[in-house]
């Protein structure tokens, strides 16, 4: 168990590309820390820099206040779970998980207790004589878990683990990982470009674009109160709903654009007055759009009349599209009422819900 801090972290590739640049994480012992963002955001390439299979530009990795810079990656106490499992195909499972004991000498009866304790804990003891091709993938994942756990390290690192499972060994892979760590104590360090993943596992999240850290947060803290427009668009499903307008004065602040224009509660106007007069974009996520028929109790602003064009049932819920110009939005509802395409209804915005960014920056202003 161990803690990890990375201070001005940074890599160029070939003195030109910048895959990471200046990263500073502390990530606390037992922490479960998970890292997100679009592909070639250099998430994958932060993890393996912590695990020394990719050196550094500059800046100091510390695993448990120890500098690692420079310790080869065998000798840094992790064990690292990669997308593709890496076992070997011709070994049974007993033997691709005790492969990494065997190769540090342990003695024969610890390596046994180590596998069996892995194996009963992963739920795999009935498959220790099989080889990998005789496995599901969810199977494969698990002995992958298994050959890590075994080794005790300070530190796990995960790259995409799950990324080759169907949706529903996904769900599972992800309750049994969770598990994992609450019975391990561990430190996890986990990278995925899924941000439901990202929302249900980590106890903090580490939201990167273009080799910058953009947030560091808890789940519901990045889904509530978001400091950029790429945080709020990247951290939920479906993802938030931009509208580009502005912010004007006549008498009370308003919001005006193609499609919404309502005056803005004082207490949030309180926070945009020096962004009157200028082009913002307003935040709206698909759940706080609603069918004002509907939604009589709800403090909402003036009614905008939209036509539907897509409606998605999924069960407990209905996704309803509608657009303006190119630009299309998504209302989550409730299926009591199942909207029709060509149907028109009105709409409006929860105003206590709403967020806004300025439109040059994309930094949140309110």
């Amino acid at each position: 168990m161990a803690s990890v801090q990375m201070k001005k972290v940074s890599k160029i590739y070939d003195g030109k590309v910048t895959a990471i640049k200046d990263a500073d994480i502390f990530i606390e012992d037992r922490d479960f820390v998970v890292l997100v963002g679009p592909s070639g955001c250099g998430k994958s390439t932060l993890l393996r820099m912590v695990a020394g299979l990719e050196e550094i530009s500059s800046g100091e990795i510390y695993i448990d206040d120890k500098l690692v810079n420079e310790v080869a990656p065998k000798d840094r106490d992790i064990a690292m779970v990669f997308q593709n499992y890496a076992l070997y195909p011709h070994m049974t499972v007993f033997d691709n998980m005790a492969f990494g004991l065997k190769l540090r000498k342990f003695p024969k009866e610890e390596i046994r207790e180590r596998v069996s304790e892995a194996a009963r804990i992963l739920d795999i003891e009935k498959l220790l004589d099989r080889k990998p091709k005789a496995l599901s993938g969810g199977q494969r994942q698990r002995v992958a878990l298994g050959r890590a756990i075994v080794r005790k390290p300070k530190v796990f690192l995960f790259d995409e683990p799950l990324s080759n499972l169907d949706a529903k060994l996904r769900v599972q892979m992800r309750i049994e990982i969770n598990r994992l760590h609450h019975k391990l104590q561990t430190t996890m360090i986990y990278v995925t470009h899924d941000q439901v993943e990202a929302m249900t596992m980590g106890d903090r999240i580490v939201v990167l674009k273009d080799g910058l850290i953009q947030q560091v947060d808890s789940p519901l803290k990045l889904y509530n109160d978001p400091v950029n427009r790429f945080v709020a668009g990247f951290i939920g499903s479906p993802s938030m709903n931009f509208i580009e307008g502005e912010l004007v004065r006549n008498g009370n602040l308003q919001f005006k654009s193609k499609i919404f224009n309502f005056d803005i509660p004082e207490e949030i106007s309180k926070k945009l007055r020096e962004s009157t007069g200028k082009e913002v974009i307003l935040g709206v996520r698909p759940e706080h759009l609603y069918d004002v028929s509907l939604a009589t109790d709800k403090e909402l602003s003036t009614p905008q009349k939209i036509q539907v064009d897509v409606v998605e049932p999924i069960g407990n819920e209905i996704f309803v599209y509608f657009s303006e110009g190119s630009q299309s939005y998504c209302m989550r509802m409730s299926p009591d009422k199942l909207h029709e395409a060509g149907e028109k209804i009105g709409i409006g915005i929860d105003l206590k819900k709403v967020f806004f960014f300025d439109a040059a920056t994309e930094e949140r202003i309110g």
